[in-house]
């Protein structure tokens, strides 16, 4: 089964980008403030001066008898109060405030009398340059920071795409494509150093490799060794079949049975591991079928129509598995034995313990069993490995009330009909 991709909301490019927005917002709010208090600074100083030295001027005159300078006044209606406060005190003080509608720096001091003088500068060029300054400030940081958001996920896309990229050949290889490598470019270019994407793809392109050579070197290995054992296990077979009868013929015509079933399987499961199997389709009723599996099992296993539906499959796949899995409820589970056929679906349940924790969380494996039951743990890897070829889906759980529950659905085709079987109460068919 082919998973899905993340979605959008959390891929690693949206946290990216979250990140290079927050740091550029807040490079761009230092340097923007950093600016205005430079420019600020250097702007209200230079008007400061220049209102000291015209009251300074101003002072002097006053003092001299003269006329007062630069349009300087004496406790001027428009001087700010807290400034006035100020020069009464005897100190020098300047101050931006408004005066007619226009900004303007005041400088004010104390003159003879207990009074003040004053001075002021028009400071509307100054305010005019701080606001276009600030204003240059904000669009060029937008701006920037638009740029720098597009510019890093152009190059974080790049990254996560190859990233993607590498996670769907790990779930293609994962689901048994050991022939899926991820191949990426700079892996394999010398000319430029391979980042950390590129050595996960290589380091994933090497363990595929491998594994698919251990399990190469596996599938070989079984089935040579299935091969090499059906000639001397034939020739067994043919001379137990000499043996006189006893009980001592019985076991040991009871044990080559059971080597030749097992060579039997070994050869099927290396058939399987090659991905070469072709299946023979063919129409087939659901019902019949499963009876006819039923009685060549010689258990007595109960089937059950539900509903009857014509499939179109492969009769012997489709015999093999459904015989496997009513075999294995037997020889693992207890009585009664059900084997129901609801539409495109059936399902084998038996009244044991139940399927193991390993077989439903990591599905069938071979030579292994629990509990000291009997068998080799083929025939439930086997069916599971002729359900894949003939496109069905195959579900092991437990049932609620006890008991292990296979459950086989097979794919229907719009060709095939089914004009048998609807409605009306399930047919229950003991053999």
């Amino acid at each position: 089964m082919r998973l899905p991709l993340p979605r959008w909301s959390g891929t690693l490019a949206v946290r990216a980008a979250l990140f290079i927005t927050v740091m550029c917002c807040a490079l761009a709010a230092l340097l923007g403030v950093l600016v205005h208090v430079q420019v600020a600074d250097r702007t209200v100083g230079q008007a400061r001066t220049l209102a000291l030295q015209r009251l300074t001027e101003a002072t002097e005159a006053f003092e001299a008898g003269d006329s007062p300078r630069w349009g300087a006044r004496v406790d001027p209606p428009g001087l700010p109060g807290a400034l006035r406060e100020l020069a009464v005190g005897g100190e020098r003080g300047t101050m931006v405030a408004e005066y007619q509608g226009r900004p303007t720096m005041w400088a004010a001091g104390p003159v003879d009398g207990g009074r003040t003088i004053a001075v002021g500068v028009d400071y509307s060029q100054g305010r005019s340059t701080i606001d276009a300054l600030d204003r240059a400030i904000v669009w060029s940081a937008a701006a920037a920071i638009g740029a720098t958001l597009l510019v890093g996920a152009f190059s974080v896309t790049r990254v996560t795409r190859r990233l993607h990229a590498t996670a769907r050949v790990a779930r293609r290889i994962s689901a048994g494509d050991l022939d899926a490598r991820v191949d990426d470019p700079r892996a394999g270019d010398r000319t430029r150093p391979p980042d950390e994407v590129a050595a996960v793809a290589a380091a994933l392109d090497s363990m595929a490799a491998s594994l698919q050579g251990k399990l190469l070197a596996e599938q070989r290995f079984t089935a040579d060794v299935a091969h090499e054992l059906r000639t001397p296990l034939t020739g067994l077979h043919a001379a137990a079949e000499l043996l006189p009868p006893g009980r001592p013929t019985e076991l040991v015509r009871d044990r080559v049975a059971a080597l030749r079933t097992l060579t039997e399987d070994l050869l099927e499961i290396s058939r399987l591991d090659t991905g070469r199997e072709r299946v023979e389709p063919d129409t087939e009723r659901l019902g019949p079928l499963a009876e006819r599996v039923v009685r060549a099992s010689g258990t007595g296993t109960e089937v059950r129509v539900v509903r009857d539906t014509a499939v179109e499959t492969d009769r012997r796949r489709l015999e093999r598995v459904l015989g496997n899995l009513v075999a294995n409820a037997h020889r693992h589970g207890r009585a009664p034995v059900t084997l129901t056929v609801d539409g495109p679906q059936v399902t084998v349940r038996d009244h044991g313990s139940g399927y193991p924790e390993y077989l439903l969380a990591h599905g069938p494996q071979r030579f292994r069993t629990e509990g000291g039951t009997k068998g080799h743990g083929l025939g439930l890897t086997i069916a599971l490995g002729q359900a894949e070829v003939l496109g069905a889906r195959l579900e092991f759980a437990n049932h609620p009330e006890g008991g292990a529950v296979a459950r086989l659905t097979l794919p229907q085709h719009p060709a095939v009909t089914d004009d048998a079987g609807r409605g009306g109460p399930p047919s229950p068919m003991a053999h």
